[in-house]
């Protein structure tokens, strides 16, 4: 929403025989040059980045066995969603040499960075919800801030990379109404105009305090049903609505109303709908505070939202924390790891 202003955008002076050619100097030899890695793939856009993937397979032909990738219609269908069509991603040429050479979070990023969007959302969807425990933050994270259209995407590519069914694993990791939400939110209903019904806001208003404040205990389904469906606009205007009628921040509400999951859950839903960017940035902020660091969150959020508007997300930490994101990441992160996100952040 709004006017929202990305970091990286296609390099003008696109070469992709020099860039291959500096790539495969960086990995030969004792040692790697890291800076030049970073130099390239943080200023290139998604679509040049697997350019470079099927120049350097053309070019150079390290792997001795060619192994082909078994989703080929799924990755037909992110080429083509994403604008462009390119075999060469069967291959995994670059990929490998690069995980020979990189390590550690430098490498996940790194390796995040040549994956289509879509192909890299369904593998952290995955990982959110294999093993032990459910990182239902993760999956609110990628589901309530996609469209209709990624949505569509993320379940036929789920299927044809993991071989699993994404709405079926989500129902088999999740439970009652945190599992409600989730599913309400792959089915991809949500209304995309920009629209606002101010006679819906006015009734949607007051069904939530109704489930919510105005009853004893609180009405999930209505919670769920409205933050899954309606516009963002359209929610702005029920939630102004619903603080006249209440006297409470919907927020508020929530906290005082929910509990656990289903509370981080709502609460995600109403700051994405109010403000994307500063929920983003919300995001970056909680994943670097504390003891420890929540690399994977930076990785996903920096690398992903590079081409959409992680320059708006930047101006929105500034305004919530008044520091810069580049200057926590200073702070927080390190080595090659911490220059790559520099970069990516500009």
């Amino acid at each position: 929403m709004g006017n929202c202003q990305p970091t990286v955008f296609p390099y003008e002076d696109f070469n992709v025989v020099a860039d291959i050619k500096a790539i495969r100097k960086a990995c030969k030899g004792f040692g790697t040059d890291e800076q030049a890695i970073i130099d390239i793939l943080a200023n290139r856009s998604w679509a040049q980045r697997q350019e470079i993937k099927q120049a350097y397979y053309d070019k150079y032909d390290d792997v001795s066995a060619r192994q082909c990738v078994s989703h080929l219609k799924c990755i037909i269908k992110a080429y083509l969603y994403l604008g462009f069509l390119n075999p060469g991603y069967l291959w995994q040429e670059l990929v490998d040499v690069l995980k020979k050479e990189l390590s550690g979070n430098f490498e996940k990023a790194i390796l995040a960075m040549l994956d289509p969007p879509v192909i890299y959302a369904v593998k952290e969807l995955r990982k959110a919800m294999k093993g032990p425990g459910t990182d239902e933050d993760v999956l609110v994270e990628i589901l309530c801030t996609a469209t209709n259209a990624d949505i569509a995407m993320f379940k036929e590519c789920y299927f044809q990379v993991h071989e699993r069914d994404l709405e079926a694993d989500i129902e088999g990791d999740t439970s009652g109404d945190v599992r409600n939400l989730l599913t309400a939110l792959l089915q991809g209903n949500r209304d995309e105009t920009y629209e606002v019904d101010e006679v819906l806001a006015e009734q949607d208003a007051t069904a939530l305090f109704e489930a919510g404040e105005g009853c004893f205990g609180t009405d999930e389904s209505t919670f769920s049903y409205i933050l899954a469906t309606r516009n963002y606009l359209q929610l702005q205007v029920t939630f102004k609505i619903y603080e006249q009628l209440s006297g409470t921040e919907i927020l508020d509400a929530i906290e005082n109303e929910t509990s656990g999951t289903l509370k981080r859950c709502y609460k995600a839903l109403v700051r994405v709908a109010k403000n994307p960017q500063l929920y983003f940035a919300r995001r970056l902020n909680n994943a670097m505070k504390g003891a420890g660091t929540d690399e994977d969150t930076l990785i996903r959020i920096i690398v992903c939202r590079s081409e959409y508007d992680l320059e708006t997300i930047k101006d929105m930490y500034l305004e919530k924390y008044d520091v810069s994101l580049k200057d926590a990441l200073r702070d927080e992160c390190s080595g090659d790891f911490k220059r790559l996100l520099l970069a990516i952040c500009h």
